[in-house]
């Protein structure tokens, strides 16, 4: 300690006293499978070492840095040195009671751990892994089942290959239909509407004149193939659990499969844009997407039941004439 900077033990003892925080490398990018830790929070500092996909880090605090990213400029401590928020989302590993029933119709389940791997049982092969899923992602649940081993597993159907593997039961939380409660029924459905900014990157949703939330989002990448369509459009089709992506069935976690997408609210349904939550980025307030509307996962899910059609707790497709939403 004697031969330390006093920024160092500073830092040291601010690190021993703060409450850590979980988060997990969410880079899904073709072009990047990792993330630097920098010796200071500045993308031109030293580069010290990578962290690659679906690696664990403990935050130990954040800081905003003068040297930006200006839409961005958040930073966190970690092991060694800094990192850039904007591939790494916060997680966390809960173990849950496994429920005794499931609705004939199928129990939506949210994942409450980091990751956890999918498993999948055939009479030729045995048990063969399949996809892995993430943390706050949702998926239906058809059935309990002994997994590979000796613990109850819950059996899920991907909803949109129609494909059944299975998950430890423990790694899943069952979504209350409460959660699915209408905010705000009261309010008449064209007193309801949503505007969103594609130059300011936000969302804001309006009550007549009152504004009842509003918050950065990440539209669509600006190139010709990736942008977000501008114009007026209805929510038509809301689901709370979409696998977005190729629609292949692989182990490989580098492969652009976006499994359990949460709270989905489709709005222009030619090209299938939507609102949705994000569990791959926390860079919001920059486009980053493929077209839809990237959102937080609990203002996505605000805005699921704020918006009309109301959904069902056991309907994986709500269709209706419903929210308007003006992009602009």
């Amino acid at each position: 300690m004697a031969f330390k900077p006093m920024v160092d033990i500073l830092d040291d003892e601010k690190i021993q006293s703060s409450h850590h925080r979980l988060v997990r490398v969410g880079v899904i990018s073709s072009t990047q499978n990792s993330v630097s830790i920098h010796k200071e929070p500045n993308e031109e500092s030293v580069i010290l070492y990578q962290r690659m996909k679906d690696d664990l880090m403990n935050v130990y605090y954040e800081v905003e840095s003068e040297h930006g990213p200006e839409f961005n400029p958040i930073w966190y401590r970690v092991w060694g040195g800094f990192a850039h928020r904007k591939w790494l989302v916060d997680v966390d590993y809960v173990l849950n009671p496994v429920t005794n029933t499931i609705h004939e119709d199928g129990q939506l389940g949210e994942i409450t751990v980091p990751y956890t791997r999918g498993m999948r049982y055939t009479s030729i092969y045995g048990w063969e892994q399949v996809w892995r899923l993430y943390y706050q992602t949702t998926h239906w649940i058809r059935d309990i089942i002994t997994g590979p081993d000796g613990n109850p597993w819950y059996e899920l159907e991907d909803e949109l290959l129609r494909y059944r593997y299975a998950i430890p039961a423990e790694h899943m939380r069952i979504v209350k239909d409460t959660e699915f409660d209408p905010i705000s029924p009261e309010v008449p459905p064209e007193a309801k509407r949503i505007e969103i900014s594609i130059s300011e990157q936000t969302l804001t949703a309006f009550e007549g004149d009152n504004v009842v939330m509003h918050t950065t989002i990440s539209s669509g990448a600006l190139t010709p193939n990736k942008k977000t369509p501008s114009g007026e459009f209805r929510i038509g089709s809301k689901m709370p659990s979409k696998h977005m992506g190729d629609g292949q069935i692989t182990t490989d976690i580098y492969a652009y499969e976006l499994l359990g997408v949460p709270w989905c609210c489709f709005f222009e349904l030619d090209k299938g844009i939507a609102t949705h939550g994000t569990y791959w980025h926390n860079n919001f307030g920059y486009p980053m997407s493929s077209g839809c509307i990237n959102m937080r996962n609990h203002e996505a899910k605000w805005l699921f039941r704020w918006a009309t059609p109301n959904g069902d707790p056991h309907e994986w497709t709500r269709t209706g004439f419903g929210t308007r939403v003006s992009v602009v």
